[in-house]
């Protein structure tokens, strides 16, 4: 990018995009960590709080065992062996992030807090797990760990038929089998998960299995109480939940909804219906008998959760519909906003390609208008053609969901195509040829790092050989009056190649700058 016949000033330019470029890399992969480290916080509190919420439920599970044995009694003690090789399995979990972290050197701060944006090596479990096509030692065994905790667990649930959903959930939940890549190539499930990941993501991997083990743990001691778990009626049970009009709202909006006195109903229902899918109960319903809704989002815009929760109440189904519930879809960001500072240009004579959006609004509610801007297809897809002057503005103009507009602008310099650089058989400045290969060379005009890829056609040129008068040449190629010029030519003349004319193949309204010349020192 430095090199070739490019000025001094011009290589720094070069040299300095190139620092600027590996600054962003950087940032950005500072960025991917930290949201993996924070993922990963994320994790490790939802799994204290799910251990919390698991011992009390065992607590009262074990002390209905000793009340009714003959009802209780064997589920408590179930619910007491899953929770010890869960808790087992964990902690093999917890070694081997201890392992990651000792190989790494990651220490924590003051704060506990792990140095995310510095556990970016990826040969940590490379090298300990994988070794060619194969497992090491230490990946086998983890394979092996994994595959154990899944028949302790299926042998604690044994072959009792309520237990088939639980059994099929938790089979779901720790397969090993094949995954397909990216590629549509099926690996290993352990390469497919670890291999070749930066540290913080297979530490977060870690931790999410962890908190895979804690839901497991969860999901079979509610399962093993049933029914049967206590209902409190106190109103100190009850929370006070907002209810908002919408999911989201933009800043300066108004905050509108209601407060409403509830309590979460600890008891399983039957079924469970949304936007007309009936739910799996096994993997939605958490302790606390909320649904996890999991379904696809329509287009941009708001929409409505419609749909209804089935329970049994004296031998009979009740249905309770969801009511007024609202989200609000918006564009899924796909790109970061990156801009240097004094380098919004537009330039002439070309059609300049634009993105232009309004974050949050769907691009049908979004206007832009300038001179020379036209939309030419695709969501926000735009091109500009400048007009004459040294600046343009874009003004940008969105509808929001409560019908007001808000508006924005940006300014762009405009400045005209570079002046080309003549060229004879694709070479540029000073260049060594013998007599023969200028005779049949063709004479052309090229745009040395210009951001657009112009397709350049010469007209016509002239030609200069020392001793020899002005030859006028029209198209790309020597006629016979130059060609008997450059004949008479000696050995370590210089002949001058200058005057050169050219255009933009398409656009011949559009006046291309000076094309420089090209001198050929003869070399027999």
């Amino acid at each position: 990018m430095a090199g070739g016949k490019l000025s001094a000033r011009q290589k720094m330019i070069n040299l300095m995009y190139l620092v600027f470029i590996a600054m962003m890399a950087m940032n950005m992969s500072k960025e991917v960590l930290s949201a993996f480290g924070l993922m990963e916080a994320k994790f490790e509190d939802a799994n204290e709080l799910t251990s919390e919420r698991n011992e009390a439920l065992l607590a009262d599970l074990i002390t209905k065992g000793e009340e009714k044995p003959e009802e209780f009694a064997v589920p408590a003690n179930k619910a007491k062996q899953v929770s010890i090789v869960s808790d087992e399995f964990y902690r093999y979990i917890e070694s081997l992030k201890a392992d990651l972290l000792r190989e790494g050197n990651y220490k924590t701060d003051e704060k506990g807090q792990l140095p995310f944006e510095q556990m970016d090596k990826t040969d940590l479990l490379d090298e300990a797990w994988f070794t060619g096509d194969r497992y090491t030692k230490k990946g086998d065994e983890v394979i092996a760990r994994i595959q154990k905790y899944k028949d302790d667990i299926k042998k604690i649930l044994g072959t009792d038929v309520k237990y088939k959903k639980a059994v099929e959930s938790f089979d779901k939940r720790f397969d090993l089998s094949k995954v397909e890549n990216k590629d549509g190539k099926k690996i290993d499930w352990l390469n497919y998960h670890f291999q070749g990941f930066p540290a913080i993501a297979s530490y977060t991997k870690m931790t999410a299995m962890q908190n895979d083990v804690k839901v497991t743990e969860a999901n079979l001691i509610n399962l093993f109480l049933g029914n049967a778990t206590d209902i409190a009626v106190s109103l100190n049970k009850y929370k006070a939940i907002v209810l908002a009009d919408k999911s989201a709202f933009f800043a300066g909006e108004k905050f509108q909804g209601r407060v409403v006195i509830g309590k979460y109903a600890n008891v399983p229902p039957v079924k469970l219906e949304v936007q007309g899918q009936e739910i799996d109960l096994e993997n939605a319903i958490d302790s606390t008998g909320a649904a996890r809704l999991d379904f696809n989002v329509g287009d941009i815009g708001e929409h409505t959760i419609e749909g209804k929760f089935t329970f049994l109440e004296n031998g009979k189904e009740l249905e309770i519909p969801i009511i007024d519930a609202n989200y609000v879809v918006v564009p899924r960001p796909n790109s970061a906003t990156i801009s240097a500072d004094k380098m919004n240009v537009v330039y002439r004579g070309v059609a300049n390609p634009m993105t232009i959006s309004f974050a949050g609004v769907p691009d049908n509610k979004v206007s832009a208008s300038g001179p020379g801007l036209s939309k030419v297809g695709g969501q926000g897809k735009y091109v500009v053609n400048a007009g004459t002057g040294t600046e343009m503005t874009i003004n940008v103009t969105a509808t929001l969901d409560d019908g007001s507009r808000a508006s924005d602008s940006k300014t762009f310099r405009i400045k005209d195509i570079p002046a080309p650089t003549g060229t004879i058989s694709g070479q540029s400045g000073v260049v060594k040829l013998p007599k023969r290969n200028v005779e049949v060379g063709t004479v052309g005009a090229k745009l040395e790092d210009f951001v657009f890829d112009l397709p350049i056609e010469t007209t016509s040129f002239k030609i200069k050989v020392p001793g020899q008068p002005t030859v006028n040449v029209s198209g790309t190629k020597m006629n016979s009056q130059a060609r008997s010029a450059i004949g008479r030519a000696r050995r370590g003349d210089n002949i001058t190649i200058f005057d050169i004319k050219a255009r933009i193949s398409g656009n011949a309204s559009y006046r291309l700058k000076n094309v420089s010349p090209v001198v050929v020192e003869i070399t027999n």
